[in-house]
């Protein structure tokens, strides 16, 4: 079996490649998604936080 014979997939190259790529993409773009939640939520822990100690003030 040679490189070529492996990357052409016995005719199925461009349904496995793409189903690798576009798996890919989901989970990067779900990876990006869930950085962009946790910035989120820890901002309004901050504000939280920050308004807890200054009513204590």
């Amino acid at each position: 079996m040679s490189w070529s014979e492996f990357f052409h997939m016995g005719g199925y190259a461009f349904y496995v490649w793409g189903s690798y790529g576009i798996a890919l993409v989901v989970i990067g773009g779900e990876v990006l998604a869930l950085r962009q939640r946790r910035k989120g939520l820890q901002a309004r822990l901050n504000n939280i936080s920050e308004s807890a100690e200054s009513e204590q003030s």
